[in-house]
């Protein structure tokens, strides 16, 4: 090599050890993260059979594993917003927001969860999809007592969405999930009513039959 590039092959030797020991990072959060989603995807399953004590465990093993590897992430800075580990605190926050409105307790923030804004943020559109379909499995057991106060939430959650209007490379794509919730909410509110009507008149002809 010449006077200029005799340092060459030393440079390119740190920075060899410097991707070998990111990969290797790499290779350690990446089967974390995947578990800690296995996880989350798990108890939102428990949530909807009303496994309410076994969801609230699998979320723990969830944070312990996505504490891991944020551990594992904590040298490589731009490992640490990998899209993998970017879903699993997502699917960590909708989970626990799953969870936290349909058992009746206040609403985690992302301090709480220890996530990120956009994470969370994005977390809360998806957890309406799964109010939604938490609702429509008690609205086909004929079970309508947490219909309003569901929806609320559920129009809570849009009514703040719409307030983050920020790029998308600062939100992480929100606006998308947001469309998507207007959509799940205005179904609901319209499946709602409907359920709400027929069984009002199923309780007058009840009523009805009874005095007669």
């Amino acid at each position: 090599m010449s006077g200029l590039t005799d340092n060459l092959e030393s440079i390119a030797n740190q920075i060899r050890e410097s991707f070998s020991a990111k990969d290797a990072a790499r290779e350690k959060v990446l089967p974390l993260c995947r578990e800690a989603i296995r996880h989350c995807s798990n108890a939102i399953r428990a949530v909807h059979r009303r496994e309410f004590d076994r969801a609230k465990q699998l979320l723990q093993s969830a944070r312990n594993l996505l504490t891991e590897a944020e551990r594992g992430a904590a040298d490589y800075g731009e490992l640490g917003y990998a899209g993998f580990v970017r879903d699993a605190r997502k699917e960590f926050a909708e989970g626990s927001i799953t969870l936290a409105l349909v058992t009746g307790n206040r609403l985690p923030d992302p301090d709480g969860l220890g996530i990120d804004a956009v994470a969370y943020l994005n977390g809360l559109g998806e957890a309406v999809g799964e109010l939604r379909r938490y609702l429509l499995d008690s609205m086909r057991r004929g079970d309508l007592s947490q219909g309003e106060e569901l929806l609320l939430a559920m129009d809570d959650i849009y009514n703040i969405l719409v307030t983050m209007d920020f790029p998308d490379a600062i939100t992480g794509g929100l606006r998308r999930t947001t469309d998507m919730v207007r959509g799940v909410l205005e179904r609901t509110r319209s499946d709602l009513t409907l359920a709400m009507g027929q069984k009002g008149v199923v309780d007058k002809l009840t009523d009805f039959s009874t005095e007669k």
